[in-house]
C-alpha cells in the first residue's frame, strides 16, 4: 500500500497535476486492459479539472471510447439539477470529449424514491460491468477513484459519524449528509479501497485542519480511512498549512 502527499503552490497547479494523473491512468489502463474505469465525484475542484481534460492537449491523449464512467457519490437530485455531480460532469466533460459511449456512462440514481433498492441496483450495475456477481465477497477494482475532501474530513459522501463508514460488505449505500441535511448515495470504503488507485484533490485553507489529521496517519476522519493500494493526495500550499493565511 502506497500513500503519497504532494503539495503544490497553487490550486491551478493542483488542477494541472490532477488532470495529468487522470490522463496517465487512462492511458495505462487502456494499454494494459483495454479500458479505463473511472469514478468521479463532486465538490469545488472538478470544474477546472474537467476543463483541462476536455481541451488540447489532454483531450487527444485519451481514447475516450474506452473510458467507463462511474460516480463515487451523488446527491439526491435529478440529473438536470444544478447540484447534480452527474449533471456537472455531463456538461463539462462527457459532452465535450469525443467518442464517449452512452453505455459506458453509469449515473448513480441517488434521486430514486427507494434509496436502498437503488443502491443495490447500482452495485449490480458495477458488478455487471466487471463480470462478477453483485454479492461477490471482494469488490471489483476500479482503475481510478477520484475524490475530494470536505473541511470536516468527509470524502465521497462518507461523513464523520455516518453509519456508512462501518459498512463492510456493500459497495454502494445511501448516506445522510449533515450540511446541507439531505440524503445522498455513496461508494463505501471497501469499494474505494479496492481500487487500483485513488486520487484525492484538496485545496484551500479550510481543508488545513482535516488534512493535518489525515497526514498524521489518523483514521479519525473518513478521508483518513482511504487506503487503496496506491493513494495519491494532490493538495495546495494553503490546504497543507503552508500558505500565507493558512490555518
Amino acid at each position: 500500500m502506497s500513500r503519497q502527499f504532494v503539495v503544490l503552490p497553487t490550486p491551478a497547479a493542483v488542477d494541472e497535476a490532477a488532470a495529468d494523473r487522470i490522463v496517465g491512468a487512462a492511458r495505462n489502463a487502456i494499454r494494459r486492459r483495454g479500458r479505463f474505469r473511472l469514478a468521479l465525484s463532486g465538490g469545488s475542484t472538478p470544474p477546472a479539472i474537467y476543463a483541462l481534460l476536455s481541451a488540447p492537449p489532454r483531450v487527444g491523449s485519451v481514447d475516450w471510447s474506452r473510458v467507463e464512467f462511474f460516480w463515487a457519490d451523488e446527491r439526491a437530485v435529478p440529473p438536470d439539477h444544478p447540484d447534480s455531480n452527474f449533471g456537472l460532469a455531463r456538461a463539462l466533460l462527457l459532452e465535450r470529449v469525443p467518442g464517449v459511449m452512452p453505455g459506458a456512462i453509469h449515473r448513480m440514481p441517488a434521486d430514486a424514491t427507494d434509496r436502498d433498492a437503488a443502491a443495490n441496483r447500482y452495485q449490480a450495475e458495477l458488478a455487471h460491468s466487471f463480470g462478477v456477481a453483485p454479492d461477490a465477497s471482494r469488490p471489483p477494482r476500479l482503475d481510478l477513484v477520484w475524490l475530494g475532501m470536505g473541511r470536516d474530513g468527509h470524502t465521497a459522501s462518507l461523513f464523520p459519524g455516518s453509519t456508512a463508514l462501518a459498512e463492510g460488505r456493500r459497495w454502494v449505500v445511501a448516506s445522510w449528509a449533515p450540511l446541507p441535511a439531505a440524503w445522498r448515495m455513496t461508494f463505501t470504503l471497501p469499494l474505494i479501497n479496492a481500487a487500483r488507485a485513488v486520487l484525492v484533490v484538496a485545496t484551500g485553507t479550510d481543508k488545513a485542519t482535516a488534512l493535518r489529521s489525515v497526514r498524521s496517519g489518523s483514521r479519525a476522519l473518513p478521508a483518513g480511512r482511504v487506503r487503496a493500494r496506491s493513494t495519491l493526495w494532490l493538495v495546495d500550499a494553503r490546504a497543507a498549512g503552508e500558505g500565507a493565511d493558512a490555518a
